[in-house]
């Protein structure tokens, strides 16, 4: 357990040590965002009955910073060290594949929560919130983390230059959440584009960490846990293997 506390350590101490960064610059972000989309649609839209838009917004907000920032945190990680080539210093202790896994997602998931804790106390002053089911809540921010900071791992152990991580972000992680729901709700959308939302497991993650706060969401709680948990296992099966073999690593 020594060194995957110590790499767990690293991780944490990285992003931590330029906090202003990683950490308050997320949280201006999605405040900007509240401040536009609350100010400019808080009249004009209702997605739940009562509910205003500004409530709704929050959760979004606050679940899309978890799932950027735990992304952001694996994936810059791992291609910084493969640039700089002190990956190597990484990979000569004996850790396992286990070790290795676990410290990155684990790092990530801490990112993410931090991150998530400082929207949600900055934007919870401009909305009045409810904690139906706080359960919900823990369990989608967990899993929604921990399922990034899995992707970041995946596209960090891939991408051999910073141009093909930020492709693998701009084209496929940005698009992905912000048509997960953040702003909207799904049943706004036309038929075809509310069938294909039911194939972006982000959805599912925002839509069940946005049942916990108020007790209505657009797919059953369960179901979304049950998706976002499947979808967690084959990622990390997949993670842990290209670990295991030492894809673009040890080769």
């Amino acid at each position: 357990m020594t060194g995957f506390q110590t790499l767990f350590y690293k991780e944490v101490l990285r992003f931590w040590k330029v906090a202003t960064q990683t950490i308050t610059a997320p949280i201006l972000t999605a405040m900007l965002y509240l401040l536009i989309f609350g100010h400019v649609l808080e009249e004009h839209v209702q997605v739940y009955p009562n509910v205003r838009y500004t409530a709704f917004l929050v959760p979004g907000l606050v679940m899309m910073s978890v799932l950027q920032n735990s992304f952001a945190n694996s994936s810059s990680s791992l291609i910084q060290s493969k640039i700089t080539g002190n990956l190597v210093f990484v990979l000569l202790p004996p850790l396992s594949h286990w070790d290795l896994f676990a410290a990155y997602v684990l790092a990530s998931v801490v990112r993410g929560l931090a991150v998530g804790a400082g929207v949600f106390l900055i934007t919870a002053w401009f909305a009045e919130l409810s904690f139906f089911a706080p359960w919900w809540i823990a369990i989608f921010a967990l899993l929604g983390a921990a399922i990034l900071g899995t992707m970041g791992l995946i596209a960090g152990i891939w991408a051999e230059k910073f141009d093909q991580l930020a492709a693998f972000q701009n084209f496929l992680i940005m698009p992905a959440t912000f048509l997960s729901g953040v702003f909207y709700s799904i049943h706004s959308l036309p038929a075809f584009w509310q069938t294909v939302s039911h194939f972006n497991p982000f959805f599912y993650m925002i839509d069940g960490f946005r049942y916990g706060f108020f007790g209505q969401s657009d797919v059953n709680p369960f179901a979304s846990f049950a998706i976002v948990g499947v979808f967690f296992l084959v990622l990390s099966g997949f993670a842990i293997r290209m670990l295991k073999n030492g894809y673009k690593l040890r080769h």
